[in-house]
């Protein structure tokens, strides 16, 4: 049985999503469930944000014969002489939290993805090969580690990468920002998805009597949308936050879903909307100097006074958002007993 593939993407960026994966897993992690973050973003942030430098520094290190990062699992299948890692390097973050750690050298796979793709179609076992990379490596990467879920950290764009990175899901969490470019980046995403689905469905029925391996099933099933609040200012009055806060449950249940937008709840009544987090602003510094994440943050890390209370807040917060994503994206046999109690309101 696979292990399950949740995936947090929006192909506007900034809008946190790094952020996300990373409290999430710690979150997941506390609540007694296994899990494995994987860094498919070629500019690296979720593996900085897990990592001190002199880590880094040892992972990224030319000359080094033992593989590291996602790159260096895809070498042998890059260079033409063999196929992905046998055994993914993950590496133990905390007890129940490992890393498959990203590496600025992926996006040297972008050409190799776009390459193959249309040669799916011919049902070349290469272009399979190639094509499911990720989704395999995840799934290796799991099985080594005794990792329940895998929370993936995909780049902001619509390239070759994210298209095999979400390929592999099997759930998407879409983080937003209230404002005019995340809505357009609803509009770009929510046809892009419909149309690498349907893609990857056609390849798989060109698979059929061809591969001898398993193939992810593509079925990047949403689970909602997450909304991280600007922080307010003087240029950018309430009212306006407002108006594009209440026009994401239209474009989510139009362009991500493909449904009638007529007779959609407002936000705050949206079943789509997973939550609305805030940006905790003055505890990010704080967190990063201690390398935790912030509702982590003791008193002992500089979170004093109203800054101790907000930490705590922030527990609160992404406790909340995890369980209900675990709530919808995870089978109940993979959840630790304690956090199947929670769930079943127990």
């Amino acid at each position: 049985m696979s292990v399950p593939v949740i995936a947090f993407f929006n192909n506007k960026g900034g809008v946190g999503e790094t952020s996300l994966v990373y409290h999430l897993s710690w979150m997941y992690a506390e609540l007694g469930v296994d899990v494995l973050a994987v860094d498919l973003d070629p500019q690296a942030n979720l593996t900085v944000a897990f990592l001190d430098e002199t880590a880094i520094e040892d992972l990224w290190s030319d000359g080094q014969a033992s593989q590291k990062t996602v790159f260096d699992s895809l070498v042998p299948l890059v260079e033409g002489y063999g196929d992905i890692a046998e055994h993914p390097p993950v590496l133990e973050v905390a007890e129940r939290l490992v890393l498959l750690a990203g590496d600025l050298s992926l996006s040297r796979f972008e050409d190799d993805l776009s390459q193959e793709w249309p040669h799916c179609q011919d049902g070349r076992v290469k272009a399979f090969r190639i094509t499911s990379a990720f989704w395999r490596l995840i799934q290796r990467a799991a099985q080594q580690s005794g990792a329940k879920v895998a929370l993936l950290d995909l780049g902001p764009n619509l390239g070759s990468i994210n298209r095999a990175g979400l390929i592999a899901a099997d759930h998407l969490v879409v983080p937003l920002a209230p404002d005019l470019f995340s809505l357009q980046g609803l509009r770009n995403l929510g046809p892009t998805l419909k149309s690498w689905q349907q893609g990857w469905t056609s390849r798989l029925t060109a698979a059929e009597g061809v591969v001898d391996f398993e193939l992810p099933k593509g079925q990047i099933r949403p689970a909602g949308y997450v909304v991280l609040q600007h922080e307010v200012r003087l240029d950018r009055p309430v009212r306006a936050y407002e108006k594009w806060v209440e026009r994401i449950p239209g474009a989510y249940r139009t362009q991500v879903l493909g449904q009638d937008a007529a007779g959609t709840d407002r936000f705050k009544d949206d079943p789509n909307c997973l939550a609305l987090l805030k940006h905790y602003r003055s505890l990010m510094p704080l967190a990063q100097e201690a390398r935790k994440p912030i509702f982590a943050l003791k008193p002992a890390d500089g979170a004093l006074g109203s800054h101790f209370a907000a930490a705590q807040e922030a527990r609160k917060d992404f406790r909340d958002l995890a369980l209900k994503i675990a709530g919808r994206c995870l089978p109940a046999a993979e959840l630790a007993a304690d956090l199947r109690k929670v769930l079943d309101g127990a």
